[in-house]
């Protein structure tokens, strides 16, 4: 875009000098010099990084490097013009580069207002009045700017000398006129950017504002700040939903709450991140009762000190139960006496690596033990038995696949045999957080200054979070008909 302003300025330039609205004959005597000036301008502002100034953060260093290049441009049209001897007189270049400034700079501006424009239409970004239009407010309305949730319409300041102003593209109003914008729902919320006010002075503008129809927010002071410690400190995580790219998806559906309510449900390998999140969604779903089965002490300890501070008063009953799915006679014995109606097996060795190295345990877990814990929960009398299995089960190419794939066999198999009882399965992809999936293992990596490791460079994965596949895992138990 700068570039092509060059030879418009230029010949603009002429058009000014000349006193003439079609400066064509002057230009056509001047072609030299133009092609001269516009090819050197363009190796110029390329140097000078103008076509790297992002329209959104337009600055006073952006403006004082558009105004720089606009002075060197200037100088290289006079220092062209010798070379060439032209005969333009001297304040051409002059006024070139002033010419040079104002376009560059009014067509930055103008896209900037367009942008606006376009992104205020269609949204329901909250309309907010910034209370304090001094370096804190500023600050806080450029970064408003960038914000989905809110967008800043005015500022507002006791001090009278700030009255009518424009401070970073918002007027300045009294606080007077917050009653009536609030009313007319011009703003919807008021952010008070007086950080470093008294907190008497603070409690007098609170109080004032107390009556408005309309939210008042508060920022820190730079003493609560402090308090809260450094910024490194308030780091937080990023949580494996805004890894997704994309919505999470909704599975809310009345029917899977129908399915459960009132009922004894048994959760298998309750102590994982499946496990361990099928039961925080179960209890949602007011269940009669909850039966904890893992063979873990500290992680069935975990997820049952977890649940009960989540228990609503409601009656749910929660039991945790050490055992091991390959012991049928001991998860017979817990079913028979908890007269569970619905199992959830979740349990299994699902690391591929390991299982890879140790293909008898892994085979025994996930093989043996869906064969146990089916066989035990069709000679309870169960309703229903939902195995959570693996996308690795499809033609699989690692043992871990091959071992979940010989336990769905053995739930259709049984289900031939034993049609009292409703047994399903359900095959999750990437879980993403999952023990065992790939988000933990990066984060490790990243903490000691990597190398991060992937399978292959054009691999592609699919993922679902861990409440996603608990759901899913709920839906299969509320709509599975068996097989």
């Amino acid at each position: 875009m700068d570039v092509a302003l060059v030879p418009v300025t230029l010949v603009s330039a002429f058009a000014l000098r000349y006193g003439m609205p079609n400066p064509t004959p002057v230009v056509l005597n001047e072609i030299p010099l133009v092609v001269l000036v516009t090819i050197l301008s363009g190796a110029i502002i390329i140097a000078m990084g103008l076509p790297r100034i992002k329209l959104q953060s337009l600055e006073v260093q952006a403006v004082a490097r558009i105004a720089l290049t606009a002075a060197i441009l200037s100088v290289t049209a006079i220092v062209a013009s010798y070379l060439i001897a032209s005969g333009e007189p001297r304040s051409v270049p002059l006024i070139f580069g002033a010419l040079f400034f104002g376009m560059s700079l009014g067509t930055r501006l103008i896209a900037i207002a367009i942008l606006d424009k376009l992104r205020e239409r269609g949204t329901t970004r909250l309309p907010v009045a910034i209370y304090g239009a001094g370096s804190t407010g500023v600050q806080l309305a450029a970064a408003l700017r960038n914000s989905r949730e809110a967008r800043a319409v005015v500022f507002v300041d006791d001090n009278p000398s700030y009255d009518g102003l424009m401070v970073a593209g918002l007027p300045v109003k009294s606080p007077g006129v917050l009653r009536s914008m609030a009313d007319q729902g011009r703003i919807k919320r008021v952010l008070l950017a007086l950080p470093s006010v008294t907190s008497t002075r603070k409690n007098e503008i609170l109080r004032r504002l107390s009556d408005l129809p309309c939210e008042v927010q508060m920022l820190p002071s730079h003493g609560e700040l402090l308090e809260r410690g450094t910024i490194e400190e308030n780091l937080r995580t990023v949580t494996p939903d805004e890894l997704l790219g994309r919505n999470k998806v909704d599975l809310n559906v009345p029917d899977v709450a129908k399915a459960y309510a009132g009922r004894c449900v048994l959760v298998s390998g309750a102590g994982g991140s499946i496990g361990s999140e099928l039961c925080r969604q179960l209890l949602d779903c007011q269940p009669r009762k909850i039966i904890l089965f893992d063979h873990s002490e500290f992680a069935l300890y975990s997820i049952e000190r977890e649940l009960r501070a989540m228990l609503p008063d409601n009656g749910i009953e929660l039991h945790a139960q050490l055992g091991s799915v390959i012991d049928k006679d001991g998860a017979a014995r817990v079913l028979r006496h908890n007269k569970v109606e619905i199992v959830l097996h979740a349990a299994a060795y699902k690391h591929v690596p390991l299982v890879e190295d140790n293909e008898v345990a892994g085979a025994r877990n996930n093989v043996l033990g869906t064969q146990c814990m089916a066989e035990a929960a069709c000679d309870a009398g169960v309703e229903r038995f939902i195995l959570v299995s693996t996308d690795k089960a499809v033609r699989p190419t690692n043992i871990m696949g091959a071992t979940k794939r010989l336990a769905e066999l053995v739930v259709q198999d049984m289900q031939t045999r034993r049609p009292n009882t409703k047994l399903a399965m359900v095959r999750f992809g990437n879980v993403l957080g999952s023990s065992g999936s790939v988000l933990p293992l990066f984060q490790s990596q990243i903490e000691i200054g990597g190398p991060v490791t992937v399978t292959h460079s054009d691999v592609t994965r699919f993922f679902m979070t861990i409440p996603e596949a608990a759901r899913l895992v709920l839906l299969a138990g509320a709509y599975a008909e068996g097989g």
